[in-house]
């Protein structure tokens, strides 16, 4: 890859990462809150559209990355499941039933866990 593609790797990766730890603040410090309501059109949808913008570029870009053959710990399959958390968190983040309920709580939990690890790998790699 590029220099110019891999930095760009990079950047989309720390994007995700913010992203990633937004839906997770986002989560904690509002939807889990009694009385919270998420306002769709003001709050939820600016912020999903971003993350799958974003999302949708890194995608493409790690998967190349992959390809080049020079990862290691990382498979292409992490990347699809990746791209599939972000979308399902930065939903799930202003849904007020998945703090109703302790195993929606935990799943939404362990999917932000699991895409920071893939997020911080991949810069791992990339930046040595």
């Amino acid at each position: 890859m590029a220099g110019n593609s891999e930095q760009s790797l990079i950047n989309l990766t720390k994007k995700l990462l913010d992203l990633n730890n937004k839906a997770y603040s986002q989560y904690v410090e509002h939807t889990k809150h009694e009385g919270y309501e998420s306002d769709f059109y003001n709050e939820v949808k600016p912020f999903s559209d971003e993350v799958l913008k974003v999302a949708g570029k890194w995608k493409e870009a790690a998967l190349e990355w992959l390809g080049e053959g020079q990862v290691k710990y990382l498979y292409p399959i992490q990347i699809e499941n990746a791209f599939e958390n972000l979308l399902i968190t930065s939903v799930q983040a202003f849904q007020k039933d998945t703090a109703a309920r302790k195993f929606n709580e935990r799943r939404f939990i362990e999917m932000i866990k699991s895409v920071d690890y893939v997020l911080n790998t991949m810069l791992s790699q990339l930046k040595s």
